[in-house]
């Protein structure tokens, strides 16, 4: 039997803040007592935009002023199928209130994750919670030099930081990556990379595997909780398909366009990034030949942002 997929439009409503407001469902409801994202069901005919906006009037009483497209979700429930479209909403009038009395709850990024949200939620939390830029480091550069740029690159906003020093040995890379997580703590989220036995050493990072990690470790699934970020390196529709098993939070998807560090690799295209992001229910960050100016473009493929490595390192 060929079940119908229920569109359903979402939003991530965020105040002045930069809190999140999120609604608890009716105990009746399919998942219910869990919390969710307001929104509700697209009509046929129906625009996503025009969903969105008549669904937070009639649950919240507010109108919404301006939102972009965060991330679509495809998720199969055992007794149903929903397609998540989500927006950002970054401005409204009225003041939201449980108009359908359901309780309602502002939360931080970081208080998001420990609430209980249905299973499809899950890469809407992520979504929510990570930013439209991903730094990488470069490989070039010395110890201070490098952590002198982290430092300058936190201090300037940057909330997503991955350190990659291929060209680093092991104990070195490790004695960066000390220095590294108390250059981010409480400020940004530093991703590692580098062999699996080191993870238990640094509870505070998160781990970004390369390519061939990913198709070594992913039939074995996450190689911890949730509670820690864990990301993969992408080029194709296979290796999405494997991070998707895996159960990463993120992904990089590159490249994109030509880029100097890899003049050989075949560069995907706007339009083909857009398609395999159309087939991936996770946070996509754009990569290769992509800066700070392309964040807008990549939101319009669907991508969570973009990220980089000189193009975001701080100058001078």
């Amino acid at each position: 039997m060929n079940v119908k997929r229920i569109h359903v439009a979402a939003a991530v409503i965020r105040g002045t803040d930069g809190k999140i407001l999120i609604a608890r469902r009716a105990d009746k409801q399919h998942q219910g007592g869990l919390w969710e994202f307001p929104g509700g069901k697209v009509e046929p005919d129906e625009s996503v935009d025009a969903a969105l906006s008549r669904e937070l009037q009639e649950e919240l009483g507010i109108v919404v002023t301006a939102a972009r497209p965060l991330i679509k979700i495809k998720h199969d429930y055992p007794d149903k199928q929903v397609l998540l479209d989500v927006w950002e909403v970054s401005s409204f009038t009225g003041e939201p209130h449980g108009a359908e009395g359901q309780p309602l709850a502002w939360v931080s990024q970081r208080e998001l994750a420990e609430y209980e949200f249905p299973a499809a939620n899950r890469p809407i939390v992520a979504a929510a919670r990570l930013p439209g830029e991903y730094l990488i480091t470069p490989d070039d550069l010395d110890t201070p030099e490098l952590l002198r740029g982290i430092r300058t690159a936190v201090a300037g906003g940057i909330k997503l930081v991955q350190l990659r020093a291929p060209n680093m040995y092991d104990p070195k890379y490790r004695d960066v990556a000390v220095d590294a997580v108390g250059l981010c703590a409480g400020k940004a989220q530093l991703m590692l990379k580098g062999p699996r036995e080191w993870l238990g050493d640094f509870p505070a990072a998160g781990w970004h595997l390369t390519s061939e990690q990913l198709r070594k470790y992913a039939s074995k699934g996450r190689p911890f909780p949730e509670d820690r970020w864990l990301a993969a390196s992408c080029h194709d529709a296979e290796e999405l398909s494997l991070a998707e098993q895996m159960g990463v939070d993120f992904v990089t998807l590159s490249p994109v366009l030509p880029t100097q560090s890899h003049p050989d690799a075949q560069p995907l295209g706007w339009d083909k990034a857009r398609e395999l992001i159309e087939g991936f229910s996770k946070p996509v960050y754009l990569l290769g030949g992509v800066g700070p100016t392309d964040r807008q473009h990549a939101w319009e493929c669907g991508a969570q942002g973009v990220a980089g490595i000189r193009a975001f390192w701080p100058q001078g």
